[in-house]
Parts: C-alpha cells; structure tokens; sequence
C-alpha cells in the first residue's frame, strides 16, 4: 500500500507539471477576429468625433435661441405664435432685413404706434420694383407700375398715380412738388391760389401740339435767358410787359465793334406780333424791308 500511494503521488506531481497536456498548436491569423479593427476603426472614431461636434453645435444655437428668444418656464417673453399665422413681437426687436411671406401685413397694437427705427440708416419698404425710404431729410417712393393711397376703413382713394382712372392731385397738405420730368396734359391749379414752377437750372416746356398758357396773370423771372420755339407762330394774347432792366439797349452810346455780340432789337406790330431786326448801327428803328406789320408797326 505504501508503495502504491508513492506510485500516485508521483503521478498526481507529474500531471499537474504538465501544462502542455491538450495543448493544439493553432495560427491566430485563421482564428474569426471581433471588434472594430483598422480602417473599421478609424472610421468610427471619426463619426464619434463629427457627432460630437453636431451636438456640441446644437447646444450653441439651442442657447443663442434661448437667449435671444427668452423661453422661459411660463413660454417665450419676447413672441407670439398664434393659429392664424399672426406673429406678435412683445418687446422691442433688433433686426436687420424681413422678408414677409406673400401677402402678408405688417402693423401694431390698436391703442399703441408702430415705430420702426434704423440706426443711422434709412428704412426701406420694397415689394418688387416698388420701394419706400424713409431717410432723415427725405421720404421717397419709386414704382415702374404706379402707386395709390387709400383709406383703409372708408376706402376712399387719397392719391393715385393711374391718371385714366383718377385726376391727378396733390395730397391735402403737400405744397411743393418735385420732379426730374413730367409728361401730362395739363397743369392747374385752383381758383385762390398761384401756380409757380421753380427750377434751380433750366427748364423745358415742351408740347407735342403747342403749349397753351392761360392765367389772370403771367410772370415769367429768369436769371438767364429765355427761348421760344415754335414751328408756326407765338401769340402773345394780352397786355404784354417786358422789363427792360437788364436787356443792353441797342441805341445806348456805346460803339458796335466788330468783336461784340450780335445784337436784335425787339419790335411790336400794332396788331401784337412781335419780331426782332438786327441792330446794324446806333439808333436804327424797325423799319425793314422784310417788315412784317407792312406799313403800321
């Protein structure tokens, strides 16, 4: 019996020696390989990294709109959003361009001004070719297809640019009207007061058919010199007076040298028409040959 527990215990010795003991020799590059691993690897840590960046981007423009929206416990403090598509502005708005959708209106509360500033900035309405600006000296409209103001509540048109439809008028309060060119059939004015056309340089009048002037009284101040064209006649219908204050005199004692102006001499039929005679020399009157008031002038 001793000799069979020694005989054991040697074997028990040697087997737990062995670590060798149902050991296979195997390749690992046969061996099925799990993980991301290689370009696999790379690819992922690069989609890792760009939704990192997404949501690091989300949360910036969550507290931009946040911060300038003002959401809070109780909804947003600084806007409304009702079913009908009215968007309401609580508090005062820094913007820079709106573009309303079609048809859309822009206005105020019922008890409150709309006030609309720009800072050192004209504000511009545009809808198409047709643009309002409101600058600080000056408030202009330009169309291509027209314009009309109306009354909203009682519609009634207040001024409009269709002249087929409706006569042209200024506005109840505008005075003064300014304009590069203008193309119409008539101008007029009413029965208690003048009508002055001024221009800063020179001014055209100019009628497909002629250009018919009637007043109680006509007055004509120019800093320049005046010139009418025709290509029939010119009739001077009236008392006409000229003032003589500033026109050189053609029989003054000045000699006529051969370096000045010509010179004409304005003359009068008995019957109103008016002609002109060069002046060839000093107190020359208006007997010509050409003479076309025939013997009375």
């Amino acid at each position: 019996m001793r000799e069979k527990a020694v005989e054991r215990r040697n074997v028990n010795k040697e087997h737990n020696s062995n670590f060798k003991a149902g050991y296979i020799p195997i390749d690992e590059d046969r061996l099925h390989k799990t993980g991301l691993r290689g370009r696999k690897g790379n690819l992922a840590i690069c989609v890792i990294v760009l939704l990192f960046i997404l949501a690091v981007i989300n949360l910036i423009i969550t507290l931009v709109i946040w911060a300038v929206i003002r959401i809070g416990p109780n909804g947003c403090d600084s806007m409304e959003f009702h079913e009908s598509g009215l968007l309401r502005f609580k508090q005062v708005s820094d913007m820079g361009v709106i573009h309303p959708l079609y048809k859309s209106t822009v206005g105020g509360r019922r008890n409150e001004n709309l006030v609309i500033t720009g800072n050192n900035q004209p504000i511009v309405f545009q809808q198409g070719t047709t643009k309002l600006s409101v600058e600080k000296n000056k408030t202009s409209i330009t169309s291509d297809i027209g314009m009309q103001f109306f009354d909203p509540r009682t519609q009634n048109v207040l001024f409009s640019t269709d002249y087929e439809t409706h006569e042209f008028h200024l506005p109840s309060g505008v005075k003064t009207l300014n304009v590069q060119k203008a193309s119409t059939e008539r101008i007029t004015s009413n029965a208690t007061s003048d009508l002055n056309i001024k221009v800063d340089g020179r001014a055209i009048v100019r009628g497909n058919e002629g250009v018919f002037i009637m007043g109680k009284t006509i007055e004509f101040h120019m800093g320049g010199n005046m010139e009418l064209k025709a290509e029939n006649s010119i009739i001077l219908n009236g008392t006409v007076m000229v003032s003589t204050t500033r026109l050189p005199s053609s029989s003054s004692g000045d000699q006529l040298g051969p370096g000045d102006w010509v010179r004409y001499k304005l003359c009068m039929c008995a019957d109103g028409t008016l002609f002109r005679v060069q002046v060839t020399g000093q107190n020359m009157g208006c007997q010509i040959a050409d003479n076309p008031c025939g013997n009375t002038h």
